[in-house]
């Protein structure tokens, strides 16, 4: 079920994504949200590449970018680099994106 707050936000020419990465996982999978407990929701994903050399960054673009169907140039970490705790911006139409989100969700 999906929360109240959904972890993402239209912008000019995009979307911000909050998302909370796994790394070092057994697959890359995007795996639905996460509600802390003061409420902020991310979306959670895991990636296999370890969080060295922007590793683990970059495969979580990989992956955001493959299951949104959207080319890899269009998805970049904007903030959190050396954290789980991530914003991605993923550039293109925001309504098609979030349309996107909901399909791989199931919302």
């Amino acid at each position: 079920m999906a929360p109240k707050d959904l972890p993402w936000t239209p912008t000019d020419g995009g979307l911000f994504i909050k998302v909370r990465l796994t790394p070092k996982s057994s697959k890359d999978a995007v795996e639905g949200f996460l509600q802390q407990s003061d409420g902020k929701v991310f979306l959670a994903a895991k990636v296999r590449a370890v969080p060295e050399k922007g590793a683990a960054n970059k495969a979580l673009e990989q992956l955001l970018a493959k299951s949104l169907k959207t080319p890899k140039s269009s998805v970049h970490v904007e903030a959190g680099t050396t954290s789980r705790f991530k914003t991605l911006r993923v550039e293109g139409d925001a309504g098609e994106i979030e349309a996107a989100l909901k399909r791989l969700l199931k919302l």
